[in-house]
Parts: C-alpha cells; structure tokens; sequence
C-alpha cells in the first residue's frame, strides 16, 4: 500500500470557478493530500493560513487541480476552520474536496418508460458510457440533465456483457463494473472548450514476465521498495454457492455454482428472487437467460467472498521507480519478497500524493485494501439491496 517519498517543493495548485474561470494559483499552504483512485471517488484535504494569496476562492462549489492535472480535478464539498489541541480556533482552513467523479454520485438509474430496469449489453466500456448518456447526459427528464458533462470517445474495450439497474446509485453500478473487469474511469476537464468529460480508462501492462513495456517491480531485491507487509486470509472465503432466484417452496428457481468438494468445499446462501421470470411485457423470459443472470449474481457473491491477499509496502526514497512517469494508478505491476516466496502480479488501485514540509511522498494501494468494519457493512447492505428489489 504505501509507497514513496522525494523531496519537492509543493505542488502549484490552480482554482477555477464552475464557469471554468481562473480564480487564481496556490503554491503556499501547510500541506495537501491529493488521492486518486482507478474505480472509486478520490478525494483532495488541503491545509492553508486563511490570510495566504487566494485561499479565500477555496469556497464550495469551485474546483481546484495540481497545476497541469486536468485528470486530477476536485470540486470543493467542505471548508472549516481548524481547531488545535485545546479546541481553540486556528488561522488554518481545513478544506475538502472530491473528484469530479463525484457528479456521478448525484444521480440514481432510472429505467425507461415502461421499463422494470435500465438494461444495456456490450462491452463494458459502452455499458460505462450508456448509463452516464441515460442518466446525466440525455435522461428522459430535462432536470437531471448534468450541465457541461460530455462522453469522450468510445473505444469499445472489455468483454462483452450484459447489466441492469434499477435506481442503483450511478457511482456504485459504475464501481462495480470498473472491479469486475479492470478499467478505470474518471470526469476530467476541458478548460478550451469548458466541459467536463465523462472517460473510461485502461492501465499499462507493466509485470515483470511482459517486455513491451519496461517493468516496474516492487522489490526489496530490486531497491524499489523499503518494506513489505503481506497477509492472505480465508476467514470470509466462500467458494461454492446456492442461488435462489423467484417461486415458492420446491418450485423456486434454484442452482448452484462451484465445484469444490469435502474439507474444500465453503457453501453459502445467495438470495437472488429480483432476478425476474418474466419480461418487461410480462412475457415469460427464456429460461437461458434467468439461469444466466443468477449465475453472475452468484459468481458476485463469490467474488466478494475469493480468497484475500493483501500487500503493502514502503517504497524507498532513492527508489528507480517514479510515481506518474514509471508507473501510475491503474497499471499492473509486480510486487515480490523472494525470502517469503511471494510473487504477485498486482493493480495499483489508488495513490494519495502528499506535500508537507516541503516534501512530498506518494502512498499506493496495491489491488484492495484491507476490509475494514465499514467495508464489510456495506457488503450487509448490498445483501439486504438485493432482497428488497423487486
């Protein structure tokens, strides 16, 4: 997880309005963290004197970006003013802001007219973009239409899938799409032509048994990293499924996914009676397709349940790996501790770049993050989402 320190001076930070004027340039503050993540909403915490140049345009509402990271634009949510160990007040604004990928968490899946859900097959990257155009770019209701968003080109990557929604939270469906099959996506801005866009995006290969690109290993061997934690866990591990889709009693819809057998074998219970019988016409649906779709609901269920490995680690200061140039959030990458025997070939999911001082270190998530007591709550909602749809 964490990852690298240099000593900078601190990144110039640009201000703009929500008409994409130039309100002014920060590069005087106490600290700042920058995060970036390839699936979720990152999140920018910035510490300045309320006296110094400019801090009085950190107001809700305006977006602050690194000097020229138009990929890395955050909308102000939140500024107080900061207490000391007494719980006096301080001359310090706290402020915090959140990626622009935050707009998506502003909207809900509504499905068409006449629709029970907001369906779409394709490749994922055209199933991303269907439900940001349905929802925030051409929506049925004028209302929800989201000023100045636009959809960058599509490129057509991913396997081809098939999903539906039914007043999902946008961020959350588009989340879920980016862990399942790997592509990151983001809200970037275009000052020339004052938009903002809505683009899917695909890390770099750079593992150590490829050699199209140069390799980035995470190695106590190699110098590129300082320390390594590693932990594998099959505490909630679950490896074969019974998914129970619509009906009663011994005429419910029920099947099983896995292959384990004895000691191997970790059942679990998934309740998947939303996954409908019929058509939106009421017309019964082709048996194929309702065993597909409690298949996928099972192998989801499955895949929150796999085997977790987690790893961790400080990068070296003097490190021959530069964060942004050698390798960035999205890419793959090796990580190895060859006294373990651990060799892992791993996403770099999220960055969090932090100036203090004078100084400036980048923390890294390899893949996931431990579970914490949220994450496994959320899991529990997710669960009771699944048996109230209807």
């Amino acid at each position: 997880m964490q990852k690298k320190v240099i000593t900078l001076q601190n990144i110039p930070l640009r201000v703009i309005d929500d008409d994409f004027n130039l309100l002014g340039e920060i590069d005087r503050y106490s600290s700042v963290q920058i995060g970036i993540s390839w699936s979720d909403i990152g999140e920018l915490e910035l510490q300045i004197n309320r006296y110094l140049q400019h801090a009085d345009k950190l107001v809700k509402g305006n977006i602050i970006f690194p000097y020229n990271r138009l990929d890395q634009a955050y909308i102000i949510r939140h500024r107080e003013i900061e207490l000391d160990e007494n719980g006096k007040q301080t001359e310090n604004w706290r402020i915090k802001a959140l990626s622009l990928k935050t707009f998506t968490s502003q909207r809900l899946i509504y499905p068409a007219a006449g629709k029970t859900h907001e369906s779409i097959s394709g490749d994922v990257e055209t199933v991303m973009r269907h439900f940001v155009y349905t929802q925030m770019i051409n929506p049925a209701d004028p209302a929800r239409i989201f000023p100045r968003l636009v959809l960058a080109p599509n490129q057509n990557r991913g396997v081809t899938i098939e999903e539906k929604s039914r007043y999902d939270p946008l961020n959350e469906k588009l989340l879920e799409l980016s862990e399942l099959h790997g592509l990151g996506w983001n809200i970037e801005l275009d000052l020339h032509n004052k938009q903002f866009v809505f683009v899917i995006k695909e890390g770099r290969n750079l593992v150590a048994n490829q050699t199209g690109l140069p390799q980035a290993i995470f190695s106590t061997e190699f110098e590129t990293i300082e320390s390594l934690e590693y932990t594998e866990s099959d505490l909630e591990y679950k490896n074969f499924a019974v998914v129970a889709g619509q009906g009663e009693g011994i005429e419910r819809r029920i099947i099983s996914i896995g292959d384990a057998v004895g000691a191997d074998r970790y059942e679990m219970f998934v309740d998947a009676r939303d996954v409908s019988e019929d058509d939106d016409d009421r017309n019964p649906r082709p048996a194929t397709k309702v065993i597909a779709d409690l298949q996928k609901r099972g192998n989801e269920k499955l895949a929150e349940h796999a085997q977790e490995v987690y790893l961790g680690g400080q990068v070296l200061t003097t490190s021959r790996l530069v964060f942004d140039e050698d390798y960035s959030v999205g890419d793959m990458v090796t990580v190895r501790d060859v006294g373990w025997g651990v060799t892992l070939d791993t996403r770099i999911t999220a960055a969090k770049v932090i100036c203090e001082y004078g100084k400036r270190k980048v923390e890294l998530v390899f893949d996931n993050d431990k579970p914490t007591f949220i994450s496994k709550m959320r899991r529990e909602i997710d669960a009771l989402k699944y048996e109230l749809k209807k």
